[in-house]
Formats: C-alpha cells, structure tokens, sequence
C-alpha cells in the first residue's frame, strides 16, 4: 500500500484541480494505491472546502483557468466561422459596429463585406491588424494597456474611451455562459469593460460556442436582460437550449439566420 499521508495524497489532488484538471476517482485510486472510498472522501473534503465540484466518478475544478487569446486562435476555427458568418448577416448597412476581443469574432473580419459601408471599432490587437490588413473598412481602436489573457486593452483608459461612444452594434466575448449565474469572464477589469460595451450599444450580440454553456468564470457581466441576442451552434444540446431559453435568453442558429437572409 502507499505510505501517502491523507493530507499528502490531498494536496495533489487540489493542485491538479487548482491547474483546471478534471480528477477520476478510479484513476486517482489506482495511482496512489488506496481504495475509491479514500479518494471520495478527498474530494468530498475538497468541495466542502470549495476548492472543487463534485461529480460522478470524480470532481471538477471550479474554474478553468484562461488562456491567452494567442492559444485560442485557431481552435475549433471551422465552428466559430459558421457563427461568424450568421453575425454578418444580422449587420446592417453603414452601422458603427464594436467587435469585442475574441477569437470567434475575428472569423468576422474577413467575412465583412466591403459593401456594408460599416466602421469597425475594436479593442483588440488581432482584430485591429486583421482589419488594418483588408485596408478597405474604416477602424478605430480602443487604446490603452494590452491585456495578454484578453488580447486587447479593457484597463481605465479603455473603458473611458467606450463611455464616449454610440455603438449600433457590439459583438460580445463572452467566456462562460449560464441560465443561473448569466454571462462571464475570467478577467475583473474585462468585466468592466464589457459591462461599458453593453451599456454603451443599441444591439448586443454574443457568439457562443457550446461548451461555453459548461464553463465557469468567476466575473459575472451581466444576465438575459443585458444581451439582445445569442448566436449558438445548430447542435446545442437540447437541456442547454431550454435552460438557456427559460433564463430568458434570446437564442439565434446559424441555420435561421441564413434561411431567413
């Protein structure tokens, strides 16, 4: 048998949660030779404790931990583009339109057609340089202290920048979305900025991919009331669509948008 302490045995346990690892109790009793009933009664002493998430056959970390914007770009590129294409299509001609940091929504810049006549403002760097490397659609930048997390500027200066505008549309990054908790980030002084954004456009506009309906993020932006619209994948699962909708959330698919354009 191991001669693990408990508490030793625990440790290791919080921090691979801590990391955002997803922990299996057969695993983790395999690993440390002792019996599954060692291992649960470590995770229910670590979720009394709020340092994880109970679940079948193991536990969860509280919060993923984020990634800069850098590693996300990239990622599932394909299913972010489909919902890139149904946020163009909701544009409307000569608009004053706010792409927040995201990597779903730099899959819009190269969709934009030219014929829109919009001006794009942004405050991230990636889709700032995107935009500046089409040279046909007029950009202004939201400036300040480039967040690395983010992608892009969301200090004071950024936030105060955002107060003086009036935005037709915005095209929120959103990090985890619930029907209890509502919309989230990972970052305080993102929060902010994007609570500005919301108070700041005519029409709010999330694109959603649906494992954010499973993420938690610990800064809270705002509920159903605060967005107008969530562009979700054409396969969301059917219990997340009906929590979602029954949190009052207004849900658009790909597949609507194009068939009613």
């Amino acid at each position: 048998m191991s001669t693990s302490l408990p508490l030793s045995r625990r440790d290791i346990i919080e921090a691979r949660l801590a990391e955002g690892r997803q922990v299996v109790a057969t695993s983790l009793a395999a690993e440390f030779d002792v019996s599954e009933d060692a291992v649960r009664r470590d995770l229910r002493a670590l979720a009394a404790e709020g340092k994880c998430r109970r679940v079948y056959g193991g536990a969860l970390p509280l919060f993923t931990p984020s990634q800069p914007i850098s590693a996300r770009i990239g990622k599932a590129s394909a299913r972010k583009r489909i919902l890139a294409q149904a946020a163009v299509t909701m544009i409307e001609r000569g608009e004053f339109v706010f792409l927040d940091s995201s990597s779903t929504n730099l899959e819009m810049v190269e969709l934009l057609p030219k014929s829109l006549d919009v001006t794009v403002a942004t405050n991230s760097v990636e889709i700032a340089s995107a935009i500046m490397k089409r040279g046909d659609i007029p950009l202004v930048v939201i400036g300040g202290a480039v967040n690395p997390v983010v992608g892009g500027c969301v200090d004071a200066s950024a936030v105060a920048a955002i107060a003086a505008l009036n935005i037709d549309r915005c095209f929120l990054g959103v990090c985890a979305i619930s029907a209890r908790t509502g919309i989230s980030v990972y970052e305080h002084a993102d929060a902010i900025f994007k609570r500005m954004l919301l108070e700041r456009s005519a029409s709010r506009i999330g694109l959603i991919t649906s494992e954010k309906f499973h993420e938690r993020a610990p800064h809270r932006i705002g509920g159903a009331a605060n967005i107008d619209w969530l562009i979700v994948e054409d396969d969301l699962p059917d219990d997340d669509e009906r929590a979602a909708i029954g949190a009052g959330f207004s849900l658009v698919k790909p597949r609507d948008v194009t068939s009613s354009s």
